[in-house]
């Protein structure tokens, strides 16, 4: 096929609020270099990195909850996920959705019209389990956001499902982000996982993939999201916040917790765990910076984990949790690329069970 010069991009220009994502419909398409892949885009999911790389909201100086305005201070050394600096225009979008186009040096032609799926995290092809040598797509370099991207080969996973290109794009960042968080707090059917935020990209990943583990799993949503949290398969479903979490738990015993919230709540939760339990983290979108009694933690022998850059294997497996039917997708709802300031307003507004999609 005869390849574009130029392409429709949702560019981010610095950080800030929405006005700093900028519509260009004659942005240049890029060109595969050795060992990658171009690939035309058909849908690009929405995360949490992507609103958070935007406003900054990584910086240390940053202490608020996740929004989608542009913060008073943002340190120009740490506004990333890895905190270091971000080089900007730059094309954000992880979760990508799309077929493979054409091939650098060194990449088997046959690849060519591939449906592929992003494996998020770029890695140092001679050290890929060296975890301070890792990048992201959309923030280390260019992604989704437009009409065709490159990734290098190995962070194209083939997919062959019935699933539609907005359901497989709702897959890549979310569902390997609560996998990850699973298996670094080693969850097995013994397990009951309590799991905040059970509405989000993360929370409807975490039900499921939870499940598949055979664990027991308690999630907290917003009521009106109930009955769409309980059909993802959550055991109990309880308030997002309440007033008497223990008394509300009744006999569940929480071994783990799987947050993404954070916030005013934090230490609510963190007191429910039982005795050797498991925290593990990825998130904070309810604010960083939280209240904790260091007794809590030690007298209970309680085991913390942070969970960020996933296994190599996690998205390859996941993919084969998709083939096989295991686990499905929770899509919210799909906007034109054009409309990405309308999808991240309702991303950020959490008014849906989920997850949010462009489609170029």
């Amino acid at each position: 096929m005869t390849l574009p010069t130029t392409m429709n991009a949702m560019v981010t220009m610095g950080h800030g609020n929405m006005d700093q994502m900028v519509w260009h419909p004659d942005w240049p398409c890029p060109t595969p270099a050795a060992s990658e892949v171009l690939v035309r885009v058909k849908a690009c999911g929405l995360n949490n990195t992507d609103v958070n790389t935007r406003v900054g909201w990584y910086s240390k100086a940053v202490t608020e909850a996740t929004s989608g305005d542009g913060y008073a201070k943002v340190d120009d050394e740490d506004p990333t996920w890895g905190a270091a600096p971000i080089s900007f225009p730059r094309i954000q979008g992880a979760d990508v959705c799309g077929e493979i186009v054409a091939v650098g040096i060194g990449v088997d032609a046959t690849r060519i019209g591939e449906r592929i799926i992003t494996d998020c995290w770029l890695r140092d092809p001679q050290d890929p389990n060296d975890i301070n040598k890792t990048g992201y797509f959309g923030s280390e370099r260019d992604g989704g956001f437009a009409q065709y991207t490159t990734m290098p080969a190995v962070n194209a996973i083939a997919v062959n499902s019935p699933l539609s290109d907005a359901e497989l794009a709702t897959f890549s960042c979310s569902y390997s982000t609560a996998e990850g968080m699973l298996t670094r707090a080693g969850v097995t059917a013994a397990d009951t996982v309590l799991v905040p935020g059970a509405s989000g990209g993360v929370g409807t990943g975490l039900i499921q993939l939870a499940k598949r583990r055979g664990a027991r799993v308690v999630a907290l949503a917003s009521e009106n999201k109930h009955d769409a949290v309980r059909a993802l398969g959550a055991d109990l479903v309880l308030p997002r916040a309440p007033g008497n979490l223990r008394a509300a738990l009744g006999d569940e015993k929480i071994t783990v917790l799987a947050d993404v919230v954070g916030g005013p709540n934090w230490s609510t939760l963190l007191d429910v765990i039982e005795r050797g339990g498991r925290l593990t983290c990825s998130g904070a979108i309810a604010g960083p910076i939280v209240a904790f009694d260091l007794r809590t933690f030690y007298l209970r022998d309680l085991t913390f984990t942070g969970s960020t850059v996933i296994a190599p294997e996690v998205t390859a497996a996941l993919v084969r949790y998709i083939e096989a039917g295991e686990i499905k997708p929770a899509l919210a709802a799909t906007y034109p690329l054009r409309e990405l300031h309308a999808a991240q307003s309702a991303f950020i507004e959490k008014a849906h069970t989920g997850n949010i999609v462009v489609v170029p």
